[in-house]
Parts: structure tokens; sequence; C-alpha cells
């Protein structure tokens, strides 16, 4: 039998019973008609409850499918032609694509040097990055200039049949004229840069002759691989100056020094630390309402992040577990309680019993932002507790 038309044949038959003019014999007594009763207000209430958490799940679901298929629309690349680039006179044009993102490159024949973007970048907007690409002649003074040992030097020459065949070392390119040529360093990180930003390193590229070497920012290592740099974690390390009082937490860049601190006591409200990162609220008077709606426990938590982080990304998880023995909350209620910078953040439910904390707006650093998430617990919609996140996030001055 279908449940609606169960409890409606239920329903009928007790008021059949308890009506004086069809009261009949082998109908239940009164006390077992209010418990019966209240068995199907309970019911009822647990149908409305889940009804509820089913639709708030179904429009939480609608909307990150809405947020999807904008960022999708958002993220398709528009087919842009830029307008054709010829070789500058006596040099060469290396790239044939004129669409959006496309490289072309130039280089100048020997005796001759390059003015202007040796590459040049077609931009959305259809335009080309960088300036014209000229090969002009150097005057004297520059030949004085490029005349330096560590950065130019004399090729290696050799008469084969009566013909004069000159050449470079690695790293090294020809330049004047055949009677008085020079080899000259090849600028690596000017060559292959785009947007001012060197494209050989993940962080700074220094040019040495005939070739180049990468940086890291102080507290980086450079990898292995010779581009790549890594956070130096001067946590584990012991290369960190916090006293015994305190934790260190290993950021991008550096390390932050942390002691939080409970709450001072106001009204009836007053916390003990019980760990080096959570406070818990003492008993509360049985007649004190706010001590009770007071955070029962407020937590810290710290997260280190890059620079401009393309959002959108999930930074924290909230949640609550019922302790043995104890029925749980049927409802949870998450909310942004404080901290700077709210505008950048978003707090949804991801299912019943967690809320997430998601950065929707690009972080620059080196800055240090604070949000307050916090987290009320709900039983037959009577409020239970509330719990504090307090999040500190250190951003840091470099994307990586």
């Amino acid at each position: 039998m279908v449940p609606g038309i169960q409890h409606s044949l239920f329903l009928y038959l007790l008021l059949s019973c308890i009506h004086p003019s069809q009261a009949a014999q082998g109908c239940l007594n009164r006390q077992k008609v209010l418990i019966a009763i209240r068995q199907m207000q309970q019911f009822l209430k647990g149908q409305e409850n889940r009804f509820a958490d089913g639709i708030r799940t179904m429009k939480a679901k609608l909307s990150a499918l809405q947020a999807s298929v904008t960022k999708l629309t958002a993220d398709q690349p528009s087919v842009t032609l830029c307008p054709v680039l010829e070789a500058p006179k006596h040099g060469k044009k290396f790239g044939s694509r004129y669409r959006t993102d496309h490289e072309v490159h130039f280089v100048c024949q020997p005796g001759y040097q390059l003015t202007g973007s040796s590459t040049r970048v077609c931009q959305p907007s259809g335009r080309w990055s960088g300036e014209d690409a000229n090969c002009t002649a150097p005057t004297a003074v520059e030949w004085n200039t490029l005349n330096n040992q560590s950065f130019s030097r004399k090729p290696r020459c050799a008469k084969v049949e009566r013909t004069q065949h000159c050449s470079c070392d690695a790293g090294f390119h020809m330049s004047g004229s055949s009677e008085n040529s020079v080899c000259q360093d090849v600028d690596e990180c000017e060559v292959f840069q785009l947007g001012g930003l060197a494209r050989l390193c993940m962080h700074t590229c220094v040019n040495i002759p005939g070739s180049y070497r990468c940086t890291c920012p102080p507290a980086y290592k450079l990898l292995d691989d010779g581009r790549s740099c890594d956070d130096i974690d001067e946590c584990t390390t012991s290369q960190h100056n916090c006293t015994g009082a305190e934790t260190c937490i290993n950021i991008r860049g550096g390390f932050q020094c942390v002691n939080p601190q409970c709450p001072e006591p106001h009204a009836n409200v007053s916390y003990v630390k019980t760990s080096p990162f959570q406070c818990e609220r003492h008993p509360c008077p049985m007649n004190s309402k706010s001590c009770h709606h007071a955070a029962k426990t407020i937590s810290f938590h710290y997260l280190s992040l890059p620079s401009k982080l393309k959002p959108p990304v999930t930074l924290f998880r909230m949640a609550t577990a019922a302790a043995p023995g104890r029925p749980g909350p049927d409802n949870l209620r998450f909310g942004i309680a404080g901290g700077s910078n709210q505008g950048q953040f978003v707090l949804q439910r991801s299912d019943r019993q967690t809320g997430e904390l998601i950065l929707v707006q690009p972080l620059e650093g080196p800055s240090t932002v604070e949000v307050d998430v916090d987290m009320s617990e709900y039983l037959d919609r009577t409020f239970q507790a509330k719990h504090v996140s307090k999040v500190t996030l250190f951003v840091s001055a470099n994307r990586f």
C-alpha cells in the first residue's frame, strides 16, 4: 500500500474510534490513541526535515552546476587572428601562425643587431605584444661595448680551399662583418621571455656568458632540474627562532611563530585552552542564555597560499560528529562570522554534515588574511551548540 494512503487510513481509523457516535468495540483506548498520535507527529516531523534537507541539497547542487557552466562559458577561448608580420630587413622570422597565444620569433643576420622585440605573442585583442623588430648595423661605440672578453670573443676560423670559415661556441652568435666578425653572447633570458617574465626559470633568469642560470627568492631552494624553486621548510629543519610557547608554521618563503589565545572572560562566558590550537568553553550557568549561545569550541587553523591563486579553491572544511551513545544534531547551519576580506570567500554545504570555505576572488601577497567560520547545531529545531573555526591565510609574495 502507498505510504500516504496507509497513513491517511490510519488517521481515519483513529478519528472513528474517538468519535462518540461511531465508537465501536475493539477501538484503542484514549491513552493508546494519544500515543499513536504522537508517533504520527514525530514521523511527519522527520519527513518534513528530510524534505527540507533534500530541497537545500538540490538548490546547492543547482548553484554549483550553474557556476560550473558559467565558468566553462567564460573560459572558452576566443579565436582571434593578428595581422601578418613580415621578417625584418637583414633578418629572419620564425613562426607562421597568427592565432591567439601563438608566438613569432625574429633573429638578425651576422653583422646586424636586433632592436625591438625578439618574440611577439598574438593577444586576445588581435594585437601583437612587444614592438616591431628591426635589424641594424651597430656603431663603433656599440662594437667597443660588445668587445668584452666574457660576453664576446673571437670566433674560431680556418681556411678551407682558400675560403675562410668561422664559427662560434654554443651560446654565442656571429656578429659584425666578414672581415671583423665577433662571437657575441646570446641572452637566453631575453630571447625566451613572455610579458617581461623569463620562461626558462620559475623565478629569475640570470644571463651568463654562453648560457644562463636560474635563481630563487629567499627561503626557496633550486631543484635538480636547474629551473624550479621549492620552499624550504624552516620548521622541520630547525631554521626558525620560535620560542617554546610558540608553534612554528611553515609558509611559502618563510615561517610564522604563532601562539593563539582564548578570548578574555566576559559576563558568564570563559574559556580554557585544551590544546595549542583549541579553546573550550567552561560549563554555563543553567539560566544564562548568552553563555549557552556563545561558541562552545574555538579552533585555530593556519594555511599557506601562493599569490593570485586562481579560484574557485576549497580552502577549509568544517564538520561535526556525534559523541558515542549520544544523538547527533539533525540540522547544521554554516556561516562566515567575521575576519578580513570576507567578500573573497563563500561558505557552502557539501553534504549534510560538512561545510566548505571556498576562495572565489584571488588574494595577492604578501598579506595575511583572516576569516572566521561558524557552525551551529540544531536538534528538533532547537539550538544546541555553536563552534567557531578561526582560519588564518598566509599569502606568499610569489605565485608558487
